[in-house]
């Protein structure tokens, strides 16, 4: 694990990188963390999860604060600044010498998921995404209806958030190619069902960026 700083414009922000053993470079992934104003950050029980797992497949895993969080500088940006910041991250890592630039992924929870689609589909260093616990909000279905990278999506089958119908139907709008995985007992927040989550987030991105 290495702890870093990177600029996102004129804001510092802090990062945690995941690195495997050996040499030679890696696929990585940007892992972007849920909601600031409800006490999102990066040490989070999915994020931190999903690293472990990435880590386990020979996978880089960037973990950062987005604005306003912990070490990072700034304050809550709703949404806009902190897709400036998953670019950031992705630059960061891109540039990294143990990462490939040409397998590169984002993964984003809940707000993050949210922030991390629009970013992930635009950006060309970015080549899939998985988006856990996305909320169920007609921008992202336009997002989601437009993007042709590989994506995929999680969902908890009691999430009091996003009913498992309005999942499947974003998951119906997506372009391909998508995935869907449902965790029928896991609600918004994953306790108890981080392994088995990080499990098919950490498989997914092992197929897509070795590929």
């Amino acid at each position: 694990m290495k702890r870093v700083a990177f600029l996102c414009g004129n804001l510092e922000l802090e990062g945690l990188c995941y690195l495997p053993d050996g040499s030679g470079t890696f696929p990585g992934v940007v892992l972007c963390h849920p909601h600031p104003l409800y006490g999102g950050s990066m040490d989070n029980n999915v994020t931190m999860a999903i690293a472990s797992a990435l880590l386990g497949r020979g996978i880089i895993a960037f973990m950062f604060n987005f604005r306003g969080v912990g070490r990072s500088q700034g304050s809550f940006g709703n949404g806009i600044g902190e897709q400036q910041d998953v670019e950031a991250a992705l630059g960061w890592l891109s540039a990294h010498l143990q990462a490939d630039p040409n397998k590169l992924g984002v993964m984003g929870y809940s707000f993050g998921a949210a922030v991390a689609l629009p970013v992930a589909c635009a950006d060309e260093r970015a080549k899939a995404m998985a988006l856990v616990s996305l909320p169920a909000e007609m921008a992202q279905i336009d997002e989601i209806r437009q993007c042709r990278k590989p994506k995929l999506f999680v969902f908890g089958g009691r999430d009091s958030f996003i009913p498992q119908g309005r999942a499947e139907e974003m998951y119906e709008a997506a372009a391909e190619p998508k995935q869907f995985h449902l965790v029928p007992s896991a609600d918004h927040f994953w306790w108890g069902f981080e392994e088995e989550l990080a499990g098919k987030v950490a498989e997914f991105f092992s197929q897509t960026l070795n590929d």
